[in-house]
């Protein structure tokens, strides 16, 4: 075991790879967002609690949002200017979730996290629960952008309140929930959450890479190993995925699944930080027998 001592001491390392996978994804929604507002003719995404995401929208609202969106996908502040204009016309908290994710687009968080909550006040107040739930839970996933994890924390807490639907929606919030509390290093907390998550979303592999990482950080080997078994066998081509797969390996004296692991991650992903995290891995292990 002495030659994996260099290597615990990467453990916890300073590049965590949980959060390049929930870049990574984000990364994806702005993708499919963009793609979708230029193709579709009225965007109806269910909101999963990203702050890419788009709550569905009424045919009502549906062609001023359209326009309200991609003028934020055009330059944010031409989406900000659409809003405020649309929200005096009468866009109610459709125009204030368009300001938000205009916002958003800018990475100004302090008045994304501000229009979000506003929309999903206003849409409480017109009996729109749901769709308030949803919006809070995309302030709580721009408050976690920000670096604000109290205040995500008490975001996914009212989106959880107010009633997310059974399934992908509520796992994901959950999910996000248990990143907001490992910030406040509320381990216990984090992992009520993400036990919910798993239950709610089983098939989304960032839930169980989650999961393995909290695990490992909390001593619990075996955990860790059956929830990044399931991660690999979701998703087998996410660097981020085989990074912590040979980071839980090599704490469980597997020097040869770690390393299989990093080469996996490099091969995938040289130059994402998961890649170049597991090349200097590697570079720390003895030569293979």
């Amino acid at each position: 075991m002495s030659f994996l001592l260099p290597l615990l001491l990467l453990v916890p390392q300073a590049y965590d790879p949980e959060i390049e996978a929930v870049m990574n994804r984000k990364r994806k929604e702005a993708a499919e967002v963009r793609a979708s507002a230029a193709q579709a003719p009225a965007p109806a995404a269910p909101g999963g609690g990203g702050q890419d995401g788009l709550i569905p929208v009424p045919p009502r609202y549906a062609a001023p949002f359209q326009a309200c969106i991609d003028a934020a996908l055009d330059a944010p502040e031409k989406g900000v200017a659409f809003a405020e204009k649309w929200r005096i016309e009468g866009g109610g908290f459709y125009a204030r979730h368009c300001m938000g994710f205009a916002y958003a687009r800018a990475e100004r968080w302090t008045p994304a996290i501000v229009a979000l909550e506003q929309a999903a006040d206003e849409a409480e107040r017109t009996g729109e629960v749901a769709q308030s739930a949803r919006l809070w839970a995309q302030a709580g996933n721009a408050a976690l952008a920000g670096g604000d994890a109290a205040k995500a924390k008490a975001d996914f807490d009212a989106a959880l309140a107010r009633g997310l639907p059974d399934g992908i929606e509520k796992g994901e919030a959950h999910l996000d929930r248990a990143r907001a509390l490992v910030a406040l290093d509320d381990h216990k907390g984090a992992r009520d959450s993400l036990d919910i998550a798993l239950d709610q979303a089983p098939k989304d592999p960032l839930g169980w890479l989650l999961s393995a990482t909290l695990a490992r950080r909390m001593g619990e080997m075996p955990l860790a190993q059956a929830h990044i078994a399931r991660a690999v066998q979701l998703s087998p081509d996410d660097a981020s995925v085989a990074l912590e797969e040979g980071n839980i390996a090599i704490l469980t004296d597997h020097a040869d699944i770690a390393r299989s692991a990093w080469q996996r991650a490099v091969k995938l992903s040289p130059d994402s930080p998961a890649g170049k995290a597991a090349a200097d891995n590697l570079t720390r292990l003895p030569p293979a027998p």
